[in-house]
């Protein structure tokens, strides 16, 4: 099932640079002041960065991308299921980090990552995408300070870009 079939007529000059990082799980959990506000079973966590500059057709793509990228396993041991082949669950988390840069100093600078009222949007649109996919999906609070717990099943971790 494809979510959006991305034309990007026109748009191939833009940078567009949505950051999320993938990771193939048994289980998951994200946890709040002590309070378990997402967990999944068999499914992904995504880390999801936004750069300032990024728009809704960014996310569309990266929802779908997710969704579809075929990273569970067959019956052969081969990579050829995607996340609504095997029925999965999805974790979502926000996560402003994915666009520190450490080139230079000793502290992360984070001038590129999104302001986070447009970064809140962004990742809420995300969520929506995949929930319009029929995929159970659970989520952290955007801001808040998280502990995730996750389990990574390969390890399978994947970085990917819209653009």
């Amino acid at each position: 099932m494809l979510l959006f079939s991305g034309d990007t007529t026109g748009d191939q000059n833009r940078e567009r640079k949505l950051r999320v990082v993938l990771q193939r799980v048994k289980e998951a959990k994200v946890t709040v002041e002590g309070q378990v506000v997402g967990q999944i079973q068999q499914g992904l966590v995504l880390l999801v960065g936004a750069k300032t500059g990024d728009g809704e057709k960014d996310s569309e793509y990266l929802a779908d991308k997710c969704v579809n990228l075929r990273i569970f396993e067959d019956l052969e041991q081969k990579m050829n299921l995607s996340l609504l082949d095997i029925k999965g669950e999805v974790l979502v988390v926000s996560q402003f980090t994915l666009y520190g840069d450490t080139r230079k100093g000793r502290r992360p600078g984070f001038s590129e990552a999104m302001e986070p009222k447009e970064a809140e949007r962004l990742y809420s649109k995300f969520i929506e995408r995949i929930k319009a996919a029929g995929i159970k999906t659970e989520s952290g609070i955007f801001g808040a300070k998280m502990l995730v717990d996750i389990s990574n099943w390969g390890p399978v971790t994947f970085i990917l870009e819209s653009g």
